[in-house]
């Protein structure tokens, strides 16, 4: 039997972790009183007797947290954004290639992706790591995500009777251009220069679409939409949860995938201009869902266990 312990459990990423997990007959769930949650000696005690720890917290506190850890036995998944680009941690993606899986499954320390930063890498990595783009391409990524992935106080404020007007249209936000995804964006698909990525959260729960479009005279290697579309086929042709999607499609809804666990890619466009997309549950392959595969990963469980 295995023992989990979720530090930050009354989040939104920490309940969807918890919800995914709780009725799993694999697996023993650590559990705090209320009163406890917060108190740092029975924390540190569930931690050390854990044999995995979801650290599911702001930035600052997730770092302060892995320092409670002694046991070197203990595995963690880290939920934030704080080691994300660590050295020393291995980044939970595992369909970027099969070495990635494995080192997954050896690491003790594993990031988990940003939800936004998720369908970036995985319409971007296999293009730079084959060569199809250069690291300087000027990429520019759309992202619409649902409010479910501002955490409690943004699904409070949506959720209310006396909410604002202003949250029955889309908002973009991040408009600084200097959003906490992009470090991993670019370290993940080693890109040299920095991406626009502009964010937008719109009035549905959950789910999420990425848009990335690339110009066809600025590719190291010339390939029609159809070959793209085969190679992402081919390059994720292993891969439980991140398939391409071949539907003729008039409409890319982002909440097509809430309440899963999979990755669909888009190929579209034209013979000047090609659109790239990714549609997957901001809280599924996005957060919580992406953090369970983690785990089955790094216990040796099958990546699929309970998820759907």
């Amino acid at each position: 039997m295995n023992y989990v312990f979720i530090d930050g459990k009354e989040g939104t990423t920490g309940l969807q972790i918890y919800d995914r997990l709780e009725s799993r007959s694999d697996l023993s769930l650590l559990l705090l009183p209320e009163e406890l949650r917060k108190d740092e000696k029975s924390r540190k005690e569930c931690m050390n007797e854990a044999d995995v720890v979801f650290l599911c917290l702001p930035d600052a506190a997730a770092r302060e947290a892995v320092k409670l850890v002694e046991n070197p036995h203990t595995k963690i998944i880290d939920a934030s954004t704080a080691h994300r680009t660590n050295p020393d941690w291995t980044y939970g993606f595992p369909e970027l290639s099969r070495e990635q899986r494995e080192e997954i499954m050896r690491s003790r320390l594993v990031a988990n992706p940003g939800c936004h930063a998720s369908g970036f890498i995985a319409l971007v990595y296999p293009l730079i790591k084959e060569g199809i783009l250069p690291p300087d391409y000027p990429f520019v990524c759309h992202s619409v995500t649902g409010y479910s992935g501002g955490g409690k106080k943004m699904i409070a404020e949506y959720e209310s009777a006396e909410r604002s007007v202003a949250l029955d249209s889309p908002r973009q936000y991040g408009l600084t251009l200097s959003h906490k995804h992009i470090p991993e964006m670019m370290k993940v698909c080693n890109l040299t220069r920095k991406p626009i990525f502009n964010p937008i959260v719109a009035d549905f729960y959950s789910g999420m679409c990425g848009s990335v479009p690339v110009f066809v005279d600025l590719m190291k290697k010339k390939m029609t939409g159809e070959e793209l579309r085969a190679f992402y086929r081919d390059y994720y042709r292993e891969s439980a949860f991140v398939s391409v999607t071949d539907e003729p499609l008039s409409y890319l809804p982002a909440n097509k995938l809430a309440g899963t666990n999979q990755m669909q890619l888009f190929v579209g466009g034209n013979e000047e201009e090609i659109l790239l997309c990714s549609l997957f549950d901001n809280l599924g392959k996005g957060a919580s869902g992406a953090a369970v595969q983690n785990m089955n990963l790094m216990l040796g469980l099958p990546e699929t266990a309970y998820l759907k």
